[in-house]
């Protein structure tokens, strides 16, 4: 029997722990050392209650962290966090930082830059402070962020559709973009008439945006610059975002589910796309983010839709390697092996694509693993899965060298 420490073995694991990941969905690294309550409030999506006693290294992340993170950093396993965080602050950002995502595996990175309240690595930086020979990284351009953008430059309302438009495609062109990304999901959830919106409306609905100046919320300020920013939560505008990314033509990721206390969960099921799916049918990959609580809601959609594919994303790091394993069980109980795709979701620190590489292998790995062995998938089976999910199918949807 393995012991507690040990991973558990066989062919598939081996196959799975030597495979060059590609984490298709994931944000940089935070380019400064990190206070303790700082570090605390990256690994949460809640907030850090300091008064209350409750600490976010007392949840199952936060146990990870010290399980799986702490030797990493030449601390013995489960180390307290007083001393986790002492060393970290020893090492510094860019060693702490060098250590994790070395160990992680991944040689390509595709990274959502419209997130930037704190000072971030760029696609570029990250890839270079992997240490990695061979690691890339590419960029997604966050819709969101280009419209907002655009408002606080000045715009007026019967321009804004076009000019939105060309912001996006010369912000894709600028920066090599591989896909776009919309948070819909946390400015009006999917509760969205699929049809594409007239012109006359998204100009009505600009007008209505643009007086009314609305800032606030998690992914008001998008990314740096000298412009307060207004939030697009206007649905009209959502409606219309998301038709500009079927015209666009590259792949779209949509955050689904799982998310900070700015989403409303009921809301964010992806379930409530299944109209706009049918509208779009044999025009772009649709990429849904996360998705927990809804993976089988995301299994089923990709299941039935040829241009729907879905990762776990954060879920796997949030619930920790040994979680990890059921969680994939029902995101593949009837998902064609074509469509399940690897993210880390990592933002701020390093640990994150550590642990989101780590969970992925194992639970994958470990569900393969045990059908080989039951005799209900061939070991050149599990050995092609583990390829296509943890490199090719991305490779496939992104078109990237493999």
């Amino acid at each position: 029997m393995n012991s507690p420490a040990a991973p558990a073995t066989g062919p598939v694991h081996e196959d799975l722990a030597r495979l060059s990941l590609v984490d298709h969905h994931c944000h940089g690294v935070i380019t400064a050392d990190l206070a303790p309550e700082t570090f605390q409030s990256l690994i949460t999506e809640g907030d850090v209650w300091p008064a209350s006693g409750i600490t976010p290294f007392d949840s199952p992340v936060g146990i990870a962290i010290r399980r799986h993170c702490a030797p990493l950093l030449d601390l013995p396993r489960h180390a307290p966090p007083t001393e986790y965080l002492a060393r970290r602050a020893e090492l510094g950002w860019r060693e702490v930082s060098r250590r994790f995502l070395a160990d992680a595996g991944t040689d390509v990175f595709c990274v959502d830059t419209g997130y930037r309240p704190d000072r971030l690595t760029t696609p570029a930086e990250l890839a270079a402070v992997a240490g990695r020979p061979a690691a890339v990284a590419y960029e997604v351009v966050r819709l969101e962020a280009v419209a907002e953008a655009l408002a606080a430059e000045g715009v007026e309302p019967d321009e804004y559709a076009s000019l939105f438009a060309d912001a996006a495609r010369e912000a894709i062109e600028e920066r090599g973009a591989v896909a776009v990304k919309s948070v819909a999901a946390y400015r009006t959830g999917f509760d969205l008439d699929p049809s594409r919106p007239s012109d006359a409306d998204v100009t009505e609905a600009a007008r209505r945006w643009l007086a009314s100046g609305r800032t606030g919320g998690t992914t008001a300020v998008a990314e740096e610059g000298p412009h307060t920013r207004p939030r697009l939560d206007e649905p009209v505008l959502v409606r219309h975002l998301l038709w500009t990314a079927v015209d666009l033509g590259l792949p779209l990721q949509l955050h689904t589910g799982f998310g900070d206390n700015d989403i409303r969960m009921h809301r964010v099921d992806p379930t409530r796309l299944t109209d706009w799916l049918h509208l779009t049918s044999g025009t772009i990959p649709v990429l849904l983010l996360h998705c927990w609580p809804y993976q089988r809601q995301a299994a089923y959609l990709a299941t039935v839709f040829e241009q729907v594919y879905f990762d776990l994303g954060l879920t796997l790091h949030h619930v920790g390697p040994v979680r990890a394993r059921a969680i994939l069980e029902e995101a593949l109980e009837i998902t064609p092996f074509r469509k399940l795709l690897h993210s880390s979701d990592a933002y701020g620190i390093a640990e994150f694509h550590h642990l989101g590489a780590l969970a992925f292998r194992r639970g994958l790995a470990g569900l393969l693993q045990d059908r080989v062995d039951a005799d209900e998938l061939s070991l050149p089976d599990a050995l092609r899965i583990a390829v296509w999910t943890g490199r090719d199918n991305a490779c496939r949807v992104y078109g990237l060298s493999p």
